[in-house]
């Protein structure tokens, strides 16, 4: 029987975080102070727990961070990771999502090791602005080159995600469409959630998916395609067939009816829903030397409470403790 939830829904992506550190700081997500302790699992113990959770019905497993390629021995682990075998006897699919800053040197070994698919977080197409976000100087063009590099090496559909800030790139969505037709790739906008580090989120820096929409539809004609339920994306194709573009729209259109995710966190506590109040601590008992029965069941205890959604926006809302880079993204 599959991993399913108290609501019907089945469990088939994990998001494993496997460092919280970052090269980057963007405005969005980190405040840019020092002084933050990182926690990082070895990587047996991350195989370990998705081994597991192969086992109870995941086929799909997304590496992320922090910046997921800060970490050594990243190649072996993809390669243990694309050994194991799902309940249909196929191995999982394999994603990352990364900065793209050092993605042009390992797009290639990484899919030789067993990666199927990489998304970039890609704020900017304008390399001041870019910049600017990021606060690191002259970071765009290392970005561009691991974008192609990993279309080259067939980690694709590459897909890029834009969080979009009122205020800060909402002016780049038209350029991001003339970028996904040059440069072959899937665009994301993501609406701002609150889950960032200086707490400066409210509903008015929030870019809706209406006003993406209004303002690619001056710059070209589209149709929208099928997506299915547990998809987070709505997606989009241009009417000449050159270009592809989505909004995920956690804010404005929640997808939580149909969400097919639960997340591991760096420090190894299971999370089911990205704005839980509530963590599962898997570490520690596999750190005592718990069975791969009782991890199994300490997995299905804890989707078993899996919220039934979100409430952004709502009156008494409370954000989680952790940000989105102690999460995982």
């Amino acid at each position: 029987m599959p991993l399913t939830d108290s609501y019907g829904r089945v469990i088939r992506d994990l998001r494993i975080s496997i460092t919280d550190r970052c090269n980057y700081r963007c405005v969005y997500c980190r405040t840019g102070s020092n002084g933050v302790q990182y926690i990082e699992l070895p990587f047996a113990d991350y195989l370990r727990l998705a081994r597991v959770a192969v086992s109870l019905g995941i086929s799909k497993i997304r590496l992320t961070g922090g910046e997921p390629l800060l970490r050594a021995g990243l190649l072996d682990f993809v390669r243990e990771l694309a050994s194991l075998r799902t309940l249909e006897g196929t191995a999982p699919e394999l994603a990352l999502t990364t900065n793209g800053h050092l993605l042009a040197q390992m797009a290639e070994p990484l899919r030789t090791a067993g990666l199927s698919r990489v998304t970039v977080s890609m704020d900017a197409v304008d390399p001041e602005r870019f910049a600017r976000i990021t606060r690191v100087p002259r970071s765009y063009p290392a970005v561009l080159e691991g974008v192609r590099a990993a279309r080259q090496a067939g980690l694709g559909p590459v897909k890029i995600n834009c969080v979009l800030l009122r205020g800060f790139n909402e002016d780049q969505i038209e350029a991001f469409g003339r970028f996904a037709r040059e440069e072959q790739v899937a665009v994301r906008f993501i609406e701002f959630m609150p889950l960032e580090e200086g707490r400066v989120w409210t509903p008015e820096v929030v870019v809706p998916l209406r006003e993406v929409l209004e303002r690619m539809q001056r710059f070209l004609p589209f149709h929208e395609l099928p997506h299915e339920p547990s998809s987070t994306s709505r997606r989009y194709k241009f009417e000449d067939g050159n270009g592809e573009f989505g909004v995920i729209a956690p804010v404005s259109l929640p997808f939580c009816g149909a969400c097919s995710r639960i997340r591991l966190t760096s420090d190894g506590k299971l999370r089911t829903c990205l704005f839980s109040l509530k963590e599962h601590d898997l570490a520690t008992p596999l750190q005592a030397g718990c069975s791969d029965a009782e991890l199994a069941r300490l997995i299905e205890l804890a989707v078993a409470q899996k919220e039934d959604r979100h409430h952004i926006g709502e009156p008494g809302f409370v954000q989680p403790g952790r940000t989105m880079v102690h999460i995982g993204g």
